[in-house]
């Protein structure tokens, strides 16, 4: 009897020194500081049929009218992760140095703009935000604040003088109603500080959710692959035409503004990748 009492006793204290472990070694997983890396894949197309082909791919809008590209250029900044807890993470916020990038289908490789973001947290990631344009606290930071950036962008021909500021999207190609044969330029963006320039403010952000969870880790690199449907430049929530009062516009007139909400519908989240 005292034999089994012994291993009652000594299976008791076994487990609870189990459990412990368990329970310590679970507690010590919220302190994990280690990062990993997340890549964003942009696929622009026409009606969730990806890489529009500049020059080539025409679409035909809901008024009728064809068109096609030969420019598509829009930015990408402030990015945010949202955790399955609801928790943010926000990648390099207000910094366009390090946080902004810029979308452009000509440097598209098989139909796909890269965008890789470093020192991700590791954590389950089930949502994620980020900014069309370029936001006012950042532009305000001035100049300097984003040197880096307001380079690139200068170089890639998507700001205008630094008083007006960026542009945001840049849409360029041809339109017609039984042909796509009339030039159109439609770029949109704010006129510098809104504020006081009594201007809209046509930085938009935009919530996407994560059709699967994005496992970042130290060994793991999701990848989120992200369809733009560029139809919905004329044929979203509002239905537009190009005329000759709007095929050459620039900044954020009225048509240019609803242009910006209407492609601000134009992202979906296709699939993740953990691996």
């Amino acid at each position: 009897m005292k034999i089994y009492k012994f291993l009652s006793l000594f299976f008791i204290a076994f487990t609870l020194l189990t459990l412990s472990s368990c329970q310590s070694s679970d507690d010590a997983d919220p302190q994990d500081t280690s990062t990993g890396n997340l890549q964003i894949k942009f696929e622009n197309g026409f009606n969730n049929l990806g890489d529009i082909v500049l020059n080539q791919t025409v679409q035909t809008s809901t008024a009728g009218q064809k068109h096609n590209f030969s420019t598509l250029k829009y930015v990408i900044s402030n990015i945010t992760l949202i955790d399955e807890s609801g928790n943010e993470f926000k990648y390099n916020e207000n910094n366009p140095d390090k946080g902004a990038f810029i979308i452009d289908q000509a440097d598209a490789v098989a139909g796909i703009v890269y965008v890789d973001l470093n020192g991700v947290p590791k954590n389950n990631y089930k949502k994620m935000k980020f900014g069309l344009g370029i936001s006012q606290k950042a532009y305000l930071l001035g100049q300097d604040g984003q040197a880096e950036f307001w380079t690139k962008a200068k170089t890639k021909g998507m700001s205008w003088s630094w008083a007006a500021g960026y542009v945001f999207v840049k849409l360029e190609g041809k339109y017609g109603n039984s042909t796509a044969d009339t030039n159109f330029m439609n770029h949109t963006g704010n006129m510098g500080n809104v504020a006081a320039n009594n201007t809209p403010d046509l930085y938009r952000e935009i919530t996407l959710n994560l059709p699967t969870t994005a496992r970042v880790t130290s060994q793991v690199k999701p990848s989120v692959h992200i369809l733009a449907d560029l139809n919905q430049f004329l044929s979203g929530g509002k239905t537009l035409s190009l005329t000759a009062e709007n095929n050459m516009m620039m900044g954020s007139s009225p048509h240019l503004a609803d242009v910006t909400d209407n492609l601000t519908k134009m992202f979906k989240v296709d699939h993740v990748h953990n691996d």
